[in-house]
């Protein structure tokens, strides 16, 4: 009974935090309550002569997603820039460990694989890996996204040319091309499942216009990164989870940061977009609905 006791106080804790952080997030309380200072324009202004980008996914079940990506990189190494691309995963999610093992063999120009084991409960709270990324930067921009973005042609040296000099706190893509939601049993997912280098038809896709520096789209100044770590003050954000959590962390993070981000005109964002998400259960009721809700979001 005790122990019971002691769930039920921490679970309901857990969920007022969580309650209150989502509230605070929408500018109804001030983010130096829990962020004094963010680093100024001169400390992040980066002296690099060739820029280096570390680009952060978290992978759960989606290899088949995680393939696109990574063969992106593969087929499309940036000029430009130096890439170091860290992926957060589970050793239980074997398929995910199979795509990591076979793209640590593939080489490509100005890349480094950087693969971070978590435990599943820390990779399940995103915020987790993005903060320790975030600290742990050398990187100058450091882009926080979800493995089912695509880095196609063009668009990390675009992105290079267009953050030599800048100082801002935050950017994000003004342009994102996406697919309709995907059933498990489309061709393009299916492709994914093998362990291989893919390349996207990118008449699949269509362009939607980004207002702000949503969660796959965060691409953040190194300085800032390092100094402020990713809703490091927000200790329900850095709480292990046995379940996967709803990213609202990434409207904090924009909170804390006092911005929405700057728009930027890159080409080559491409999302690959799933109706089957890797953190539900199968089958079920609850799955189902969820499926629906967002088929109509797609519609609406």
């Amino acid at each position: 009974m005790e122990t019971l006791i002691k769930y039920i106080k921490t679970h309901w804790a857990d969920k007022f935090s969580e309650i209150f952080f989502r509230f605070a997030a929408n500018g109804k309380i001030p983010a130096k309550w829990f962020l004094d200072t963010i680093p100024s324009k001169a400390e992040r202004t980066s002296n690099s002569e060739r820029l280096t980008l570390e680009i952060v996914s978290h992978c759960w079940k989606y290899s088949h997603l995680l393939d696109y990506q990574l063969s992106s990189l593969v087929n499309y190494p940036p000029t430009q820039l130096n890439i170091i691309v860290t992926i957060f995963y589970c050793s239980e999610d074997v398929d995910t460990v199979a795509m990591l093992d076979f793209f640590a063999k593939q080489t490509a120009n100005n890349i480094i694989w950087n693969w971070q084991e978590l435990p599943k409960e820390k990779l399940f709270r995103r915020g987790i890996g993005r903060n320790q990324a975030a600290l742990n930067t050398q990187a100058d921009w450091i882009w926080f996204t979800d493995c089912d973005l695509v880095f196609h042609e063009n668009c990390l040296d675009e992105l290079a040319k267009t953050l030599k000099g800048k100082n801002e706190v935050l950017f994000f893509p003004l342009h994102e091309r996406i697919t309709t939601l995907l059933t498990e049993t489309d061709p393009i997912l299916v492709k994914g499942a093998k362990p291989q280098v893919l390349d996207i038809d990118t008449s699949n896709f269509h362009t939607v216009n980004i207002t702000r520096a949503t969660g796959p789209l965060q691409i953040t100044n190194g300085a800032v990164a390092r100094s402020c770590g990713y809703c490091n003050n927000i200790s329900i954000y850095q709480k292990p989870a046995n379940h996967w959590c709803k990213a609202y962390e990434d409207r904090a993070f924009r909170w804390l940061l006092r911005s929405q981000g700057v728009g930027i005109d890159i080409p080559g964002v491409y999302r690959i977009q799933h109706i089957a998400k890797g953190r539900y259960k199968k089958g079920t009721i609850k799955t189902q609905l969820r499926q629906n809700i967002r088929r109509m979001r797609e519609k609406f």
